[in-house]
């Protein structure tokens, strides 16, 4: 299965998600902390997914903007902090 995430932001607020056939099985969602950094708050990964890593596939595309938009990651979430834990090679946007 192709995993095409998406984003979507507001002035104050954002999400990753992933959708198949409009409907949106996983989610993580952020608030922007001024201009430099983002609240990571909540990541919910349908049980269809569940299995699946990706929960771990939205956290990486959280790296990866974090690190295009400049911007460092709080994640408030306990699944995205842990997996951020877990990987030594994401810790520069910590």
């Amino acid at each position: 299965m192709e995993v095409i995430i998406q984003e979507q932001e507001t002035d104050s607020k954002g999400s990753f998600y992933f959708e198949k056939q409009g409907e949106r099985l996983a989610e993580m969602t952020f608030s922007k902390a001024g201009p430099d950094k983002i609240i990571i708050d909540h990541t919910e990964v349908s049980d269809t997914l569940r299995g699946t890593g990706m929960g771990a596939k939205l956290v990486a595309y959280a790296v990866e903007y974090a690190r295009k938009n400049k911007v460092k990651i709080i994640p408030l979430c306990p699944f995205a902090k842990a997996t951020l834990k877990r990987h030594e090679e994401w810790s520069d946007v910590l």
